[in-house]
């Protein structure tokens, strides 16, 4: 997602920022404008980091809340716990009765949610203007006091929710089964990504009261999050409002990083699996880089090139003029403590004559064809391109939002600790050239080192 400097320099929402030349031509043409989300940033006392962003385009306001703790920051036996926990911390906490976080920010006309993967824990708050000070008070308190009413009951309670979920979003889900497989044999036992980030039932049933206060008490502490306030603000006020409900809460002991062991593939790791689907569907998936890091912007154009859009080269010749494909797809999966490359075809209905295993070898077979292709001849001019224009175009459409603006103002900070990353992160795409993205593909997509799935229909 890209863009190199613009004489004028665009403040304001992302919509603004676009600015485009006064020829009117596209930004492949020209040069691009310099994105700035203007910031303001200061640090408490006990360490949360704080991040107000002003957008006075509608009158709403956003209280995002990163918890640097994700899936990844869990142990063998003791999985789930982070997502667990996002559970819990809507459930009330000491000057918040159970239900009441949700019917007060009901009232104020304002709602909620949370959302965990293996680096983070999220939660937002989206309402009114308002509706502020009472959202940072939820939030300081349950940031605060979640333990003061965490009983035992309550952990069972949630852990029961989140049983339930994993049966019906992993084992009742179509394929669901596989793609917890991949993780699986992507990564060793004892790496932060072999286990899904829902966790196994085992360790959600072993896990005691205890191990639950003790994860609080570990990783939910201010100076283990950042908090990013974000839309029609007035900074001084809402600076205000940030210290008087999170100045006091009490600091917590410094969280060791992760050390992660190496996560590597010497050989094809194959495995077919079954399931109650009616379709045949391959998986494949290599290691790669980790996220903003030299390989991973390249492996985004990689996976748009092979199968981004109608015209893409995989979905064009498995899709459309062969017709064995339902569906095909590719992108590279970034993460903070390495990354995996994707791909995903399912195929159609065999016709007389063929057999399901005999269409995924056929599939497999062009897959490793048009990879080839694309590490030995850079892609054309146009198709790189397209790549980086359907690239940048998502980018401005998801970050559009204030919420979501927010969201990565807090994944630029984590990540960075820059939180206005928008135009750096542009600038990787466009800098790239046909080249780069045919060496990409050559240096992480080997066809003898990575993981091959294959889910076959259950026999009737």
């Amino acid at each position: 997602m890209a863009h190199s400097r613009f004489p004028a320099l665009c403040l304001g929402t992302l919509a603004a920022l676009a600015c485009l030349g006064s020829d009117g031509r596209t930004a492949s043409a020209q040069q691009a404008p310099v994105l700035s989300v203007a910031v303001e940033q200061f640090t408490l006392p006990n360490g949360l980091h704080v991040i107000l962003h002003r957008d006075a385009s509608i009158p709403t306001v956003t209280v995002n809340v990163w918890y640097h703790v994700g899936s990844g920051s869990e142990k063998v036996g003791r999985t789930g716990f982070a997502h667990l926990f996002e559970h819990l911390m809507f459930e009330g906490s000491k000057h918040v009765a159970e239900g009441d976080f949700d019917n007060l920010l009901e009232a104020a006309g304002a709602n909620n949610n949370g959302s965990t993967n293996g680096d983070r824990t999220n939660y937002y708050i989206e309402g009114p203007r308002s509706a502020l000070d009472l959202m940072l008070f939820l939030d300081s308190d349950r940031m605060a006091y979640l333990l003061d009413t965490m009983s035992p009951a309550r952990v069972d309670g949630q852990r029961d929710v989140v049983k339930n979920e994993r049966r019906q979003g992993v084992e009742n889900q179509p394929y669901g089964l596989a793609e917890l497989e991949i993780g699986h044999l992507l990564y060793p036992k004892n790496h932060p990504y072999h286990w899904p980030t829902i966790g196994y039932m085992e360790d959600l049933t072993a896990a005691s009261h205890q191990d639950v206060v003790d994860f609080f008490k570990t990783y939910y502490a201010p100076n283990n999050a950042s908090l990013v306030v974000a839309g029609d603000i007035d900074l001084a006020e809402a600076r205000r409002l940030v210290e008087k409900w999170f100045t006091e809460v009490p600091r917590g002991a410094d969280v060791p990083p992760i050390a992660p062991p190496a996560a590597y593939l010497t050989s094809v790791v194959s495995k077919t699996m079954t399931d109650r689907v009616q379709l045949p569907r391959l998986y494949m998936a290599w290691h790669s880089p980790a996220t903003l890091t030299p390989g991973d912007a390249e492996l985004d154009l990689v996976g748009s090139v092979l199968t981004g859009g109608k015209n893409s080269r995989l979905y064009k010749r498995l899709v459309f003029d062969l017709q064995i494909a339902q569906e095909v797809v590719a992108g590279q999966q970034s993460a903070s403590l390495g990354s995996s490359f994707l791909l995903m075809a399912t195929a159609r209905p065999p016709k007389d004559g063929e057999t399901h295993e005999g269409n995924i070898a056929r599939i497999k077979a062009i897959v490793d064809e048009e990879i080839a292709l694309l590490q030995k001849t850079p892609p054309s001019a146009r198709e790189l391109e397209r790549a980086v224009n359907q690239y940048e175009a998502q980018f401005y459409d998801t970050n559009e939002r204030v919420g979501r603006r927010a969201d990565m103002l807090n994944r630029y900070y984590t990540l960075t600790g820059n939180p206005d990353y928008f135009n750096e992160d542009l600038a990787r795409y466009r800098a790239l050239a046909p080249s780069d993205v045919s060496a990409a593909a050559r240096t992480w997509l080997s066809p003898t080192r990575r993981v091959e799935i294959t889910v076959l229909p259950e026999a009737r």
